[in-house]
Parts: C-alpha cells; structure tokens; sequence
C-alpha cells in the first residue's frame, strides 16, 4: 500500500481503500489492518474504522465480529448485472450520438491513452482510460448524469476489468472502441449500437475465464 500523505478525514481514507480494491491492489480475502492503515495514513484508528464500515456498505469489504475486516470477493451477479444494465443504456447513448454527431473529441482522446497505456503495460491507466471514453460518449450524447448512475453501479465490474485485463489481450478493447468512434463519427446509429454491444458483451468471455483462473476471488 501506499500512505496516504494528506489524509483527514475518514472519506479520504475510503475513497483510497476503494481505489487500492478496485485496482486489485488489495485482494479479496485479504484482512484489512486498523492499527496498521492507520499508521500508513497518520490518523488515529476511528476514521480508519468508519472508512471500513464505508467500505463495507459499498459491498468491497466484510466486517466479521471478533475477527476482523476483509475484503469482499467479487460478486458475479453484481458484474453480471452492471454489464446488462450498461449495454442497455449505453446502446441508447451511443444511438443519440450517432444521430446528433457532436464533437468526439474527448473520447479520441481517450483512445490515444488508452494506447498509449497499453504499450507501457499500465492496466490501472488503461483502465481509467477505458471508462473516459464511455463518460465522453455521454457526455456527447448530452446525458453526463446517466453515467454517474452507472458508475455507482459497476465497482464490482471495475474489480474484474482490472485483474482481466492484465491478462486479455488489451488491443481487443481498443480495437471495439475504435469501432464504436468509427461508426459514431459516420453517424450510423445500427453500427454504433452494434459495436458498443459487441463491446460490452466482451465480457461474458472474461467472467468465466477469471472464474476459473481465481476462484477464490469471486463468489455468486
């Protein structure tokens, strides 16, 4: 782990837990230390006990009387479901833009990141990149409140995408997004739709995969 320099308060120390679980920097079984996070970040141990009672509401950590904290598996069901509810909305989002061609800009961008994250094998990076691209796209469909919702919906999602994609084959994603900013800068809604699903629905070949990779890390 790394110390927290300038934390305060018990938010900060949970929004950098919930960076460390996303990114897999934390593992699910692993038992969470009050008295040592604390002496990481230079707080007493209350606020780092409320930040692992956040954390446990967020459904990242598993608070077990008289044992300890730990963090949570990965839920399978959660993935499951936050991918469905993404292509559902996402395929609605990217049809709007196709339809108005506003600025793609930003999501080229993200693009370019992306590559540029892959080519220096930094997962965490590509994997913020990946999510930009999707928040620009609703941000170019005019909509950047549905993806807020959706991001609220998909850490146990994120927690796949960062063990998965140190192992898939990380051109495949841009490869799909390079698709979806094609077909969303032709303005031809059918081919945008189609390949935001194509790409969203990559990951019902990862879940299976990592299952069987990790068994431990995951649970219905």
């Amino acid at each position: 782990m790394i110390p927290i320099r300038s934390a305060s308060t018990a938010q900060q120390v949970h929004d950098w837990l919930y960076g460390c679980v996303l990114r897999g920097d934390l593992l699910p079984g692993m038992r969470l230390s009050e008295t040592e996070i604390a002496e990481q970040v230079g707080l007493s141990r209350q606020p780092v006990r409320e930040a692992f009672i956040r954390l446990a509401s967020d459904g990242l950590a598993e608070i077990r009387p008289q044992r300890g904290t730990y963090i949570s598996r990965i839920s399978v069901r959660a993935v499951l479901s936050a991918r469905m509810i993404r292509e559902a909305v996402e395929s609605d989002l990217a049809r709007i833009v196709a339809r108005t061609r506003p600025d793609l800009g930003a999501m080229e961008r993200e693009l370019d990141l992306q590559a540029r994250a892959d080519a220096e094998s930094n997962v965490p990076a590509f994997v913020e990149a990946d999510d930009r691209f999707h928040q620009a796209m609703a941000e170019a469909a005019g909509h950047p409140a549905v993806w807020q919702d959706l991001d609220r919906l998909k850490a146990q999602m994120n927690r796949l995408r960062h063990l998965s994609m140190r192992v898939f084959d990380r051109n495949q994603t841009i490869a799909q997004h390079r698709a979806v900013l094609t077909a969303l800068q032709a303005g031809d809604p059918d081919a945008a739709e189609a390949a935001i699903r194509t790409h969203l629905r990559q990951m019902l070949t990862e879940v299976p995969h990592m299952m069987d990779a990790h068994p431990d890390y995951f649970t219905e």
